[in-house]
């Protein structure tokens, strides 16, 4: 994974918010202010994207659960792409109250999700009236909104990628009351203190999300790449170790027959 201060400077992820819309812990990744603008130091910003990835990476490398969360507008899309792309859990419709701290909860709501899918690839749902077949649809709907992206998250997450660290407080709450480090993009209308990991940058802007997202996406598929190898290698290398050993035995035989 690479990123450069040129292509953070194309897609505008310097843009900060007006200052009447600042909070003054992120002045230290401040370049300054333009037209009453506030405007982010991209440098900053880059070697925060390197620091959030290398801690990804070693989630990933662990297996551990990364979960991406935006439900902004701008980074509903971009969220799902990332998670389906990584394969790994996602929250972009809503964050529900208790995803984290009543995570039991939450998994009942995913079994009833689960309970109705098997309802209709046996059939079964053919037996409900078309009223109550209908409202079951309807709820059907409702909780793949909700759940559809943490459906297979079966543990608490590792670590959390957040898109707006204001917007997305409740998530930030209780990835922090449960004990769960967070990589967040601050702007400049929020604490950079609330997570573990900040990364400066405009929140706002399709594109600036689209960047940053995607670096973090492709350092964590790296990583997974990177542990396959490894894997592989120790295969080869296992069985070239029995292959020498069985070869060692059937030697060892034909001696002592020839003896």
């Amino acid at each position: 994974m690479e990123v450069t201060v040129k292509e953070l400077l194309e897609v505008g992820a310097y843009f900060g918010h007006p200052s009447r819309q600042f909070d003054p812990r992120i002045r230290p990744y401040l370049y300054g202010k333009r037209q009453g603008i506030y405007v982010i130091d991209i440098s900053k910003t880059c070697e925060k994207i390197y620091q959030a990835a290398e801690v990804l990476q070693k989630f990933a490398r662990e297996e551990n659960p990364i979960l991406f969360v935006g439900t902004k507008k701008q980074a509903h899309d971009i969220i799902k792409e990332a998670g389906e792309k990584t394969g790994q859990p996602y929250v972009n419709y809503r964050w529900i109250g208790g995803t984290l701290t009543n995570f039991q909860t939450i998994q009942k709501r995913i079994e009833r999700l689960e309970k109705i899918e098997e309802l209709e690839s046996s059939g079964r749902i053919n037996y409900y009236t078309k009223k109550e077949a209908s409202l079951i649809q309807k709820e059907k709907q409702e909780l793949l909104k909700k759940f559809n992206g943490i459906r297979h998250l079966k543990r608490l997450p590792g670590i959390l990628v957040v898109i707006d660290v204001k917007k997305e407080i409740n998530a930030v709450s209780e990835a922090k009351k449960v004990g769960v480090p967070v990589v967040g993009i601050v702007d400049t209308n929020g604490n950079p203190e609330l997570v573990d990991y900040p990364i400066p940058a405009n929140d706002d802007g399709f594109k600036s999300i689209q960047l940053i997202v995607e670096k973090l996406a492709e350092a964590i598929l790296e990583a997974r790449t990177q542990k396959e190898i490894v894997e592989e290698k120790k295969a080869a290398i296992n069985q070239e170790v029995q292959k020498e050993g069985d070869d060692n035995v059937a030697n060892s035989g034909n001696n002592q027959k020839a003896s």
